[in-house]
């Protein structure tokens, strides 16, 4: 795959075959990811994984990442304890720890800001956030955890429906996802929010220059019928210019709940969010008394970011091809699955 030594910053990078090709890489290490199997085939290797934004999940999921693989990683989060705060620029802390680490991952608030630092840097340095920017490798796992999600259900995305709903304006998980579903055929898109929180016009206008089909709605009854995927996210008010005026439109008859998708949505609809989701009161993001049903997703989406990312850094470091060579069993205890309220067919003993 033409991805070795290459920085992944924008999810535009990526053709229909290397998607493709990735998923074939993400069943392969899988069973690593799952703790069926060991593997060493990045055993010397050392990640710098360099976030100066909050993040627990996408953090830890690319620590867990490298490590299963065998390698090593040094963390730094915030800029309180990085030399940033002593006035270094972007460029020369790159220069500096593209002499510590064979790959280096970065989250950044500002948008643009991963690019700047890669520019320049010969060691791969892959994009974990740039503000209301991109998330490259959120688009990666939610299109495995789809085809995945799909797969079981005899459905395929070309041809698929999906309601976006929620802050696409700041969302940039929504942003990546909608550029990476652009290299598929005759999606139809369903964005629901209010207007002050619509997708960029870029954005629409890339899709439906794509051939795809988008339809503007402000309330869920339209907006999640027929849908074969419910892509829900929280409201990013850290991302709001002006707080008070960004936020007053967006109320309770948006979220998500259990009555909802049962009035409004397809029996067998995705239900999906990047995480973190907001449970707190009056926080309007996807409602916690969705949690038993079998068809949310939310936690499936959460574990396939190790496995996508997994393939990822074999692919950039050009190892997925020697990873059958460096596998060995777990012989550790792995449970069935992770929590009880799991679905009953998510299970890692079949």
């Amino acid at each position: 795959m033409a991805l070795v030594g290459q920085h992944v910053l924008s999810i535009d990078q990526f053709k229909r075959a290397q998607l493709e090709s990735l998923l074939e890489v993400g069943a392969m290490v899988e069973p690593i990811a799952q703790r069926k199997m060991r593997c060493n085939v990045l055993s010397g290797a050392v990640m710098a994984n360099l976030f100066f934004e909050a993040s627990t999940r996408t953090r830890l999921s690319f620590h867990t990442a490298f490590a299963r693989l065998g390698g090593s990683v040094s963390d730094t989060t915030g800029f309180t304890f990085s030399s940033i705060s002593k006035g270094e620029s972007l460029r020369d802390t790159a220069r500096v720890i593209a002499g510590y680490a064979d790959a280096i991952v970065m989250r950044h608030p500002d948008i643009g800001s991963v690019a700047e630092f890669a520019r320049g840097i010969l060691v791969p340095i892959i994009n974990a956030g740039d503000g209301a920017g991109e998330h490259p490798t959120q688009a990666l796992l939610d299109y495995y955890t789809i085809y995945k999600e799909f797969s079981r259900l005899g459905k395929k995305i070309d041809g698929m429906s999906i309601a976006m709903v929620g802050d696409l304006k700041h969302g940039r998980t929504i942003h990546s996802l909608c550029k990476l579903l652009q290299c598929f055929e005759n999606i139809r898109f369903h964005l629901v929010c209010p207007d002050n929180l619509r997708l960029p016009k870029v954005l629409i206008e890339r899709l439906k220059q794509a051939g795809h089909r988008v339809y503007e709605y402000d309330n869920l009854q339209q907006g999640l019928a027929g849908a074969d995927v419910i892509y829900a996210t929280r409201i990013q008010k850290e991302r709001f210019a002006n707080p008070q005026e960004e936020d007053m439109s967006y109320g309770e008859s948006l979220r998500i709940h259990r009555d909802s998708v049962a009035r409004y949505g397809e029996k067998e609809v995705v239900i999906m969010h990047p995480l973190p989701r907001d449970s707190r009161e009056g926080a309007f993001d996807l409602s916690e008394d969705l949690d038993e049903l079998s068809q949310l997703a939310i936690f499936r989406q959460a574990d396939n970011g190790v496995t996508m990312r997994m393939a990822l850094f074999a692919c950039v470091l050009g190892v997925e091809n020697q990873l059958t060579r460096y596998l060995t069993p777990n012989r550790l205890f792995v449970p069935t699955r992770y929590s009880e309220y799991d679905a009953p067919f998510y299970r890692f003993d079949g």
